[in-house]
C-alpha cells in the first residue's frame, strides 16, 4: 500500500462511532524529575479502556460496508481486542464469536459476554485460540478480525497519531508506542512519518517480549520461543506480517525494559494523574524514561501512549512490590552477619537513617546468620553501591539481590526454609503454569510419581498464569531422563540451581 493511500484511510477511518478523543495530559511531576516535558495520551478512557476499540470498529465497520450479507465476525483474543469486536459488533447489529483461550480469566470473559458477542473457549494459549477461530470462521463463513495485522486496524490506531498533532501542534521531540503485534505502531508510523517527519517514534517493548526488536536485528519476522507474560497485552511471540512492512523501514528506534521499570512507571502514572493503568499501559511511559537516561536528554517535548488499564486489582500487589526497585529506590541485599544479642541493631546503625524497608530472618547457627534486607534509596545505584561497599569494609559477606528474579518472586517470602542437614540431589526450577483448574494438579501427579518434590512455593500475582519455584530430587543417573520430561511440557521452565538466592537463603 503507497503511503497517501494509508493516509486517506486514517483520515476516513471510522472511529468515533465507539471512541472518544482521549486527553494529552501533562505529568508534571516526572517532567520536572527528568527536565522534559513528559505527557500522556489517555487511551486508558476509553470505554473498553483500550485504544483496540479503534481498529476493531474500523475494520468491522469496513467488512460489514462492503459485505451487506455477512453473517457476523469472529476473533481471537484474550484481551482488549476482544472487547473491541464485540462492543463494534453490537453497535453495527452483527453477532460476533469470539474465541478465548482457556486460561482466560473470568473477568474477561465476562466483560466480553456483556456487550452481546458468544464466548468460544479453546486451547490453552493465544495460538491454538486463533488457530480454532480461523476454521470456525471458514465453516461458519464469517468474517475474520485479526487482532493487528490488517491494514483497516492499523488505520483505525493511527488516528491516534492525527490527535496527537492537533492537540499538541508544535515541538513535539518523540513519541514512545507499546509494542505488541505492532498495529498501534505501524498505524502512528504510516500517518505521522509522512505529516510530521520531523518526530522521531520510538518502540518499546518487554525484555522477554521483545519480538521487534529480533525482528529489526535480523531484518526478518522471527518467532520467539518464549514470552514473558506480566505485559500481556504486549506479550506476541511474532510481529505481524503488515505491521513490520510498515514499521520497518520508518521507526527510528527500538527499546526494552524489564518488569521492574514497568511497575515504575504505572506508579508514575498513578502519582501525576491517579490513574491506574495495565502493565501493556505504561511500557511506552517505561520506555521514555529509559530513553531519556541513556541519552541525557532535557528540555525535550516527550509523549507516551498509555494504551490501556485493563488491570487485575490482585496485580496491583505485585506492581507495588516491585515499583520501588524500578525506580532504583530500594536495594534487596542478602548480608551475612553475626549470630549474637545486638547484631542488628548494628546492622541498623551502619545504614543510618536509611529506611530498612524489609528485614527476612531465622536462626541458622550459633555463629552467623543469613538475612535479607530491604534497604530505602534516595540516590538509586549509586547509592546502593555505596551501602554495600560500607558493609564490605565492617566485614560483612554482602550479595546483590536486587536483579535476582529468584529472590524477588520467591527467597523474599522463604527465607527460613533451608533444611538443617540438607537435601540430597536437590535440582531448582521456576516455572509458569497456566491459571486453569487442574493444570498444576495434573503436572504434580505426573512428577509425584517418580520424583520427590523437596520445595514448593507459588504466589498468586493476579495474572493468566501462576508463577512456582520448586525443589525436586532427582538421582544424578535420571537427569536425562528428567530434562526429556520438562522438554515435553507445555510451559516455559527455567533451571535456577545454581541461584545465588538459593544458595544462601534456601540450600
Amino acid at each position: 500500500m503507497s503511503t497517501s493511500n494509508f493516509l486517506e484511510k486514517v483520515l476516513t477511518a471510522r472511529v468515533y462511532d465507539v471512541a472518544i478523543v482521549s486527553p494529552l495530559d501533562p505529568l508534571p511531576g516526572i517532567s520536572q524529575r527528568l527536565e522534559n516535558r513528559v505527557l500522556l495520551k489517555r487511551e486508558d478512557l476509553q470505554s473498553v479502556f483500550s485504544f483496540k476499540l479503534r481498529g476493531a470498529f474500523n475494520k468491522v465497520f469496513q467488512v460489514v460496508r462492503d459485505n451487506p450479507a455477512l453473517k457476523g465476525v469472529i476473533t481471537a483474543s484474550a484481551g482488549n481486542h476482544a472487547q473491541g469486536v464485540s462492543l463494534a459488533a453490537k453497535k453495527l447489529q452483527i453477532s460476533a464469536i469470539i474465541v478465548m483461550p482457556l486460561t482466560t480469566p473470568l473477568i474477561k470473559v465476562n466483560a466480553v459476554k456483556s456487550y452481546g458477542a458468544k464466548v468460544v473457549l479453546k486451547g490453552d494459549n493465544f495460538d491454538e485460540a486463533y488457530k480454532y477461530s480461523l476454521e470456525l470462521a471458514a465453516q461458519e463463513k464469517l468474517a475474520f478480525i485479526h487482532p493487528y495485522d490488517d491494514i483497516d486496524v492499523m488505520a483505525g490506531q493511527g488516528t491516534i497519531a492525527l490527535e496527537i498533532i492537533r492537540q499538541h501542534p508544535n515541538d513535539i521531540d518523540a513519541i514512545f508506542v507499546p509494542v505488541g503485534g505492532g498495529g498501534l505502531l505501524a498505524g502512528i508510523l504510516g500517518f505521522l512519518k509522512i505529516v510530521k517527519p520531523s518526530i522521531k517514534i520510538i518502540g518499546v517493548e518487554p525484555e522477554d517480549a521483545a519480538c521487534l526488536a529480533a525482528a529489526m536485528q535480523a531484518k526478518r519476522r522471527v518467532k520467539l520461543k518464549e514470552v514473558g507474560i506480566f505485559a500481556d497485552g504486549v506479550a506476541v511471540r511474532q510481529i505481524g506480517q503488515n505491521t513490520f512492512k510498515m514499521i520497518q523501514k520508518r521507526i527510528d528506534d527500538v527499546i526494552t525494559v524489564s518488569t521492574d521499570q514497568i511497575c515504575a512507571a504505572i506508579k508514575d502514572t498513578y502519582d501525576d494523574t491517579r490513574a491506574i493503568c495495565e502493565p501493556a499501559g505504561a511500557v511506552s511511559l517505561a520506555g521514555l524514561k529509559k530513553y531519556v537516561e541513556l541519552h541525557g536528554l532535557k528540555g525535550k517535548t516527550l509523549i507516551a501512549i498509555n494504551s490501556g488499564a485493563n488491570m487485575n486489582f490482585d496485580r496491583l500487589r505485585h506492581v507495588a512490590e516491585r515499583a520501588e526497585i524500578g525506580e532504583r529506590r530500594e536495594a534487596l541485599l542478602a548480608v551475612e552477619i553475626a549470630e549474637k544479642p545486638g547484631s542488628f541493631k548494628t546492622f541498623c546503625q551502619l545504614i543510618g537513617k536509611r529506611q530498612i524497608t524489609e528485614f527476612n530472618y531465622r536462626y541458622s547457627d550459633t555463629k552467623r546468620a543469613m538475612v535479607f534486607a530491604g534497604i530505602q534509596l534516595s540516590h538509586g545505584s549509586e547509592e546502593k553501591e555505596q551501602i554495600i561497599s560500607l558493609l564490605e569494609s565492617k566485614h560483612y559477606t554482602v550479595s546483590d539481590m536486587t536483579d535476582n528474579e529468584v529472590a524477588k518472586l520467591h527467597t523474599r517470602y522463604m527465607v527460613g526454609g533451608c533444611p538443617g542437614n540438607g537435601v540430597m540431589n536437590e535440582l531448582l526450577f521456576r516455572f509458569q503454569f497456566p491459571e486453569k483448574p487442574g493444570a498444576l494438579l495434573k503436572f504434580l501427579s505426573e512428577i509425584g510419581q517418580r520424583w520427590n518434590i523437596s520445595l514448593f512455593h507459588y504466589r498468586n500475582h493476579g495474572a493468566d498464569y501462576g508463577r512456582i519455584l520448586m525443589g525436586i530430587q532427582v538421582d544424578a543417573a535420571e537427569h536425562k531422563v528428567f530434562r526429556q520430561f520438562l522438554k515435553g511440557l507445555k510451559f516455559p521452565y527455567w533451571e535456577e540451581t545454581d541461584n545465588r538466592a538459593y544458595r544462601l537463603f534456601l540450600k
